[in-house]
């Protein structure tokens, strides 16, 4: 704390300034220390009332039931059955009794009824097949010339690993988030595959122009979209922060990890293209990229929750309660005839006439009221489009390997990695959208096959 100066060898002048100042202080004290007991009284920020993921929510006990439960399904105790059984079985073993276990007399098979059918799986020790190649040259005494024996396809020199083996371990590494070292580990316990961690890294790198080709036909295919969806979080690039964006429809998917967050990143990614709709939250750098806009209305109901939680009891309840009809709606949306879909527009747009006189007296309905007030010809979009949704929600799935990445690997040590990330989940989620599941999609890409279909 500063000394006090003697005030007996200040002017008046000077004790006037020196009192302005410590006026101002204590005024700009008194605003921040209102502004933390104002803070002190609202309620804690939860998944229901917030964007906060659901892992970092606090998980409610369930209430005792007062029954005893009984042994689990396929335990002892309790019979089984819920399983279907096997189409194509691999092998099929009869038992049949050979004689009476009473009396010792002879069965026939004619003396025999079926009196249980059931499986039994297992899974065979996965050992690595070592194909040597033994190459030669031959040496035409005519002219002199050498000439190579050809290698059948996939038996080229140059890595020892097959496709196979590189597909499973990009299988692990971007899907599963399973780090370096322990796919090294994991490698060689279950399969008895000793493979380096720079083998590893030097694989990934072969491939890497493979997927970036790939991505390449997904980002035009995404430039000539109608609808584009977007959403972006938080990743980690070499202890910097960076931000992994997503643009998505029921088409394609493409992630973008770039150290900026602003619209130019939209910019970069559309090249130019206006789709007529855009989906996303109210995050400024999403605005105005489109000939329309949805906003996330899953978004907004958590702000209401979280204003009702914070004391409001005169705006936001009723705004609540008009989201969730039009929640209602959006998932009827595609069963409804044109004229239909416009009359519910204009019931929801005359209730929300009705919820925006009210005037509330609590900062946090205030505030969404003034939201509302700007964005209300954004809220029901889905009504006019309905190839759109009400919310969000597919780009926040989207987003959610790369939030438990984050969290298990602490994020990415090099800017290529975290672009190679970037791809391959653009592979997979464009692959999820025909059906074709994550490891199928990095092997098709590995082999130059494209998860695209024709068109």
């Amino acid at each position: 704390m500063p000394a006090l100066p003697d005030l007996s060898q200040l002017s008046d002048a000077e004790k006037d300034a020196l009192i302005l100042v410590l006026w101002q202080r204590l005024a700009a004290a008194e605003q921040r220390l209102a502004e933390l007991e104002a803070k002190l009284g609202e309620p804690p920020k939860t998944p229901d009332n917030s964007s906060l993921p659901p892992s970092q929510g606090q998980k409610a006990n369930h209430p005792a039931t007062g029954k005893v439960r009984g042994p689990r399904r396929g335990s002892l105790g309790r019979k089984g059955g819920g399983r279907a059984l096997a189409c194509d079985p691999d092998e099929t073993v009869i038992a049949r009794p050979a004689c009476c276990a009473h009396c010792q007399s002879p069965l026939t098979n004619a003396e025999q009824t079926l009196h249980s059918r059931y499986d039994k799986i297992d899974l065979p020790v996965v050992r690595p097949v070592v194909t040597r190649v033994e190459r030669y040259a031959g040496h035409c005494p005519c002219c002199g010339g050498t000439t190579l024996a050809p290698l059948p396809e996939g038996l080229e020199p140059g890595t020892p690993f097959s496709l196979n083996i590189v597909a499973l371990a990009m299988y692990l590494r971007f899907t599963h988030a399973v780090s370096y070292r322990r796919l090294n580990r994991l490698l060689l316990e279950l399969f008895g595959l000793v493979i380096s961690e720079g083998a590893l890294d030097a694989a990934f790198r072969r491939a890497k122009p493979g997927f970036d080709a790939e991505v390449g036909a997904i980002l035009a295919r995404l430039r000539r979209a109608r609808v584009i969806c977007s959403d972006e979080t938080s990743v980690r690039i070499d202890g910097r922060t960076c931000w992994n964006w997503v643009f998505q429809n029921g088409e394609v998917v493409i992630h973008v990890i770039r150290r900026s967050r602003g619209a130019g990143v939209v910019g970069e990614v559309l090249d130019g293209h206006r789709p007529a709709i855009w989906v996303s939250d109210l995050y400024g750098a999403q605005q105005g990229h489109a000939a329309d806009w949805q906003i996330c209305l899953a978004h907004q109901l958590r702000d209401c929750q979280f204003a009702i939680e914070a004391g409001d009891a005169i705006f936001a309840p009723r705004m609540k309660a008009l989201l969730l009809r039009a929640f209602v709606l959006s998932r009827r949306r595609h069963h409804l005839a044109e004229s239909t879909r416009r009359r519910y527009r204009q019931r929801l747009e005359h209730d929300l006439d009705a919820v925006m006189v009210l005037t509330p007296a609590n900062p946090h309905g205030q505030r969404l009221r003034r939201r509302y007030g700007k964005f209300r010809s954004h809220l029901f979009t889905f009504l006019d489009h309905p190839e759109v949704g009400a919310d969000n929600n597919g780009s926040e799935r989207e987003l959610r390997p790369t939030a438990t990445y984050r969290k298990v690997t602490g994020g990415f040590r090099s800017e290529w990695g975290a672009n190679l990330f970037a791809a391959i989940r653009s592979v997979i989620g464009t692959a999820a959208r025909r059906g074709i599941d994550a490891y199928q999609a990095i092997r098709m890409t590995l082999q130059g096959q494209s998860v695209l279909t024709p068109g």
